[in-house]
């Protein structure tokens, strides 16, 4: 097998504290550069207020409405819409339609759970590997 080869291990979505459903589709030390998720937040869900310490992330809508929050300033995201998260910002989103919201999760480098910092409870969470 090459070594650029990394194959599926078959990922499965998983509830996390964060108050969101997340698929990891890259993940690996193999590509320490980036990670790239699916999250889906159920209608009325309001994620937790985290930060994700050196770690920048982009939100990529793919289906569903919402508003997300970084850094205090709210703003109304639909689908293909995208928002940039700077590297240590408070964020959140609110799914505000009647189904499930969904986006992609893109981080660079990529994301690492010792990374995320839960500002609802002010107490590092271990979420996602």
């Amino acid at each position: 097998m090459p070594d650029w080869l990394i194959q599926s291990t078959g990922q499965k979505e998983f509830w996390t504290e964060e108050r969101c459903y997340i698929t990891e589709l890259m993940n690996t030390p193999a590509s320490p550069e980036a990670s790239l998720a699916i999250a889906r937040v159920e209608p009325g869900v309001t994620t937790q207020l985290h930060k994700l310490t050196g770690i920048c992330e982009r939100y990529v809508i793919r289906k569903g409405e919402g508003v997300v929050e970084i850094d205090g300033i709210r703003q109304r995201l639909g689908v293909g819409d995208q928002a940039v998260i700077p590297a240590d910002a408070a964020q959140r989103i609110t799914n505000t339609g009647g189904g499930d919201l969904e986006f992609y999760c893109v981080c660079t480098p990529r994301f690492r759970p010792e990374g995320y910092v839960d500002l609802e409870n002010r107490n590092p969470t271990h979420g996602v590997d």
